[in-house]
């Protein structure tokens, strides 16, 4: 019998917790891997503008260079595979008229349709750079599309872990983002537990859901 979706899913996010060790002999399929890419090209983003990049660090030559520059957590070496979140430092008008080519091209919409839409998005990201908070929203875009890379994983039985703790000015020099017009702001790494990390046994720790919600 078909296990209920319902529980599944509350099961698997009982499952997962945010990996201190990993396995480096155990690697995460070609299979499961792009549908982690495409839990990440598939997130959602306000207006849709999608102002990020992800950078799959497969060098372990740049992942012993990342280490340092994340509290030397094991997870940068270990991991079968390590993602880079890094968020658009401006988000510009140009950005609004490539957006609106490929809804056109997506869609059959005639771009000149579309004004309406594209003068909001650009009146939006004016008010952005006149208070100058525009990577700062970018960077909350980013962890959008992080939730959703944990949470496909998890649901694939595989481990993950999201690391903030990291030296983001020390990552774009390592990464070569400098130039690029991306800021790192995240990684998460991912693969399948060590046998030794006791992390894995330890029962989750949350508030009620009386604690947390509120029903109006």
């Amino acid at each position: 019998m078909t296990q209920d979706i319902n529980a599944l899913i509350e099961q698997q996010l009982s499952w997962r917790y945010a990996t201190k060790r990993f396995d480096p002999t155990k690697t995460i399929s070609t299979k499961d891997w792009h549908s982690l890419e495409e839990s990440l090209r598939l997130a959602p983003s306000s207006f849709g503008l999608q102002p990020w990049k992800f950078i799959v660090v497969k060098n372990p030559e740049i992942r012993t260079q990342l280490q340092p520059l994340s509290w030397n957590q094991p997870q940068l070496v270990e991991a079968s595979h390590l993602v880079v979140i890094a968020a658009k430092k401006e988000v510009t008008h140009a950005d609004v008229e490539g957006f609106l080519a490929s809804i056109s091209e997506t869609r059959g919409v005639p771009v000149a349709a579309l004004q309406d839409y594209g003068g909001m998005m650009k009146g939006f990201l004016d008010a952005l750079a006149q208070q100058g908070t525009c990577e700062h929203w970018a960077t909350r875009q980013a962890y959008l599309a992080l939730g959703m890379l944990l949470s496909t994983a998890a649901l694939l039985k595989i481990d993950a872990c999201p690391l903030e703790g990291i030296n983001p000015v020390g990552y774009d020099e390592v990464l070569g983002l400098n130039q690029s017009g991306y800021s790192t702001k995240v990684a998460c790494a991912l693969g399948y537990r060590s046998s030794q990390d006791a992390s894995a046994s330890y029962a989750k720790v949350r508030q009620t859901r009386a604690q947390v919600m509120l029903d109006l």
